[in-house]
């Protein structure tokens, strides 16, 4: 346990921070699979509206130190490719 009121402190804001990411994190994935269920679905309009849904919640993510740029870059790409692929 943290001794000073500094390490106090620290511990407090990464908990926090921890609180925070978990939700953003849970709520990139969310519409990641919505991307991927409208492709399994078959359904082209429903996943094209999904795939420029997620777009910029993947590039908030990374703005917000979330997950790296390179990530986001290979996620966007496999989805677009997805997408695509539907005809």
């Amino acid at each position: 346990m943290a001794n000073t009121a500094q390490a106090k402190k620290r511990a407090k804001q990464a908990e926090q921070s921890r609180i925070r990411n978990a939700g953003q994190r849970s709520n990139l994935r969310t519409f990641i699979k919505k991307v991927i269920a409208a492709v399994n679905a078959g359904d082209k309009e429903k996943a094209q509206a999904a795939f420029k849904t997620a777009m910029p919640i993947i590039d908030s993510a990374v703005n917000k130190g979330l997950i790296h740029s390179n990530k986001a870059s290979r996620s966007k790409s496999r989805l677009h490719a997805k997408v695509k692929a539907l005809g």
